[in-house]
């Protein structure tokens, strides 16, 4: 493992002296490969996940398909943030030198990528895509929740198993590192599984005479993608940043007043780039180009977004449908409005 220069170590918290150099290619690939999935092309991969890779050739398929799901679900929750989850094009790493950096984006994408490939799984699962795995074998018989008695029926989501092969395949990296940065990455892998089960919901339709109700069938369903992000948008909100411990085995906090962080808490350790410029080493694109919203007092607003650089002004035609009316029975017709709209984007970096 490469290490910083000694001397560096003075300015860094300890924890950042212990990461590893090492060029951190994933199976985040396989979105790009789409279903021809090549287990041995895939840049990064340790040997225990090319072997699950090629074992099991349908759910790589599944994760490659669902790949751009959790990225959308990332681009979605900080589009109007100067990081806007923005992905590198004809990169292997798809996030660039991003995530070299122990930084809270980091830290966030590790949780919603593992959050992903969790929700993916489960939903092939459930409808019969994989043969490795179907229903929950578990929700049979009877059991009761505070509306009393019921049956279990239909499909419920089978979690757990979507949980269990996730952590064998994403941890095996980090397993196999077991250095500062790759705990930091386990923990919040973890915390991206666990979200997805946090949202579980049981559903349950009745049956009696005249609705009455007198019997149910329940089953438990996944929630939308999108309550997990929203959720661990929150954890990100409110991440710790740590450091490690003197024996490498857990982690502090980097500030004395902040509690020790929790199972439930997103975890980090480096201060974040501003992302206001194109960097290359830190992985910043940088806003320039960037639309920004010149009446806004928030983080999506040209001062703000633009990082005090300035923005340029174009005048627009757009087409949209307006006057919408219902006419019995049953169509709705529109008219189409033209109108010139001003677009502001933000000016590069000279």
């Amino acid at each position: 493992m490469n290490f910083f220069p000694s001397g560096i170590c003075l300015y860094l918290s300890v924890a950042t002296c212990w990461f590893s150099t090492r060029v951190d290619s994933s199976w985040w690939y396989m979105g790009s490969l789409g279903s021809q999935v090549m287990c041995d092309n895939i840049p990064g991969l340790v040997t225990k996940q090319r072997q699950m890779c090629r074992q099991n050739p349908a759910v790589m398929q599944a994760v490659g398909g669902g790949v751009n799901e959790w990225i959308s679900e990332c681009q979605h929750q900080f589009q109007h943030q100067r990081w806007n989850c923005n992905t590198m094009a004809r990169d292997h790493n798809v996030f660039g030198k991003l995530l070299l950096r122990g930084s809270r984006e980091a830290a966030f994408v590790y949780s919603i990528s593992s959050a992903g490939m969790v929700h993916t799984l489960t939903r092939a699962c459930s409808q019969g895509e994989l043969d490795s795995c179907s229903c929950d074998p578990g929700k049979k018989g009877t059991s009761h929740d505070a509306k009393g008695l019921f049956n279990w029926g239909g499909c419920s989501d089978h979690v757990d198993h979507a949980m269990k092969f996730t952590q064998a395949f994403v941890d095996a990296k980090e397993s196999k590192e077991k250095d500062a940065r790759a705990l930091m990455n386990l923990h919040n892998n973890r915390l991206g599984r666990r979200a997805v089960k946090r949202f579980m919901t049981l559903e349950c339709k009745c049956h009696g005479l005249s609705g009455s109700c007198s019997v149910r069938t329940c089953w438990l369903a996944m929630g939308d993608f999108r309550q997990t992000g929203d959720y661990l948008r929150k954890k990100y909100n409110s991440a710790t940043q740590v450091v490690m411990n003197r024996y490498v085995t857990g982690f502090t906090t980097a500030h004395r007043m902040f509690k020790k962080p929790t199972k439930n808490d997103l975890i980090y350790f480096e201060d974040s780039p501003d992302y206001c410029l194109w960097d290359h080493e830190s992985g910043s694109v940088g806003t320039g180009g960037r639309v920004c919203n010149r009446t806004s007092h928030g983080a999506d607003s040209c001062e703000v977004l633009c990082c005090g650089r300035g923005y340029d002004t174009s005048r627009l035609s757009r087409t949209t449908k307006c006057e919408c009316k219902f006419h019995w029975c049953c169509a709705v017709h529109c008219r189409d409005c033209h109108e010139e709209v001003d677009v502001h984007t933000c000016k590069s970096q000279s």
